[in-house]
């Protein structure tokens, strides 16, 4: 007799924590997140472009899990490289980071074909794709709320600090762009 299914419950806290660790061990999606927020803004503003991020990653990645539209990882994983450079560049010359919801939102879209790469590497039982999809969402999401947490006192801290600003902005910034672009050259050149 062929196994029974998996229950609700336990693929709930499967792809719960399958997206808490994509999150914490993607240092592309960590270092995206860090630029994203190194400049401080209003903790409403903050959650806004990391929920934002969240919501728009979750639609690209139902569709690809739900085979509407795949795009090949060649083509998503170096603009996902490139996300990040650009997040770096941009630090140089964002005046209000309140805005920045709108840049997260738009490069949510492609990250979410990513995250479907991670996911496409495990089983999803047919009837559970809805509850899988919906708890790596929330998994995704509070692994960022918990990396927040850690990411906005510390640039909180340094902000305030004279020996770091704007030095340290910028050498944080110029290493998330020359990372993204190494990141970018790596994923060309070996894909």
């Amino acid at each position: 007799a062929p196994a029974p299914p998996p229950s609700h419950a336990s693929v709930a806290k499967e792809f719960f924590v399958l997206g808490v660790e994509h999150i914490w061990t993607g240092i592309d999606h960590i270092v995206f997140l860090l630029g994203l927020v190194m400049l401080g803004g209003k903790m409403t503003d903050l959650l806004k472009t990391v929920t934002a991020f969240t919501v728009s990653h979750s639609v690209t990645l139902a569709l690809a899990v739900l085979g509407v539209v795949a795009p090949s990882p060649d083509l998503i994983e170096p603009v996902i490289a490139l996300s990040v450079a650009y997040v770096g560049i941009e630090n140089f010359f964002v005046k209000d980071t309140s805005k920045r919801w709108r840049i997260a939102a738009a490069f949510g879209l492609i990250h979410g074909f990513g995250f479907a790469g991670a996911l496409g590497e495990v089983a999803l039982p047919k009837p559970s794709i809805p509850v899988a999809l919906a708890m790596f969402n929330v998994g995704v999401e509070a692994g960022q709320l918990v990396l927040l947490l850690g990411i906005v006192p510390l640039f909180v801290f340094l902000r305030k600090q004279s020996w770091f600003t704007p030095r340290g902005m910028w050498a944080v910034s110029g290493a998330i762009v020359a990372v993204g672009l190494f990141w970018f050259v790596e994923r060309v050149a070996f894909a």
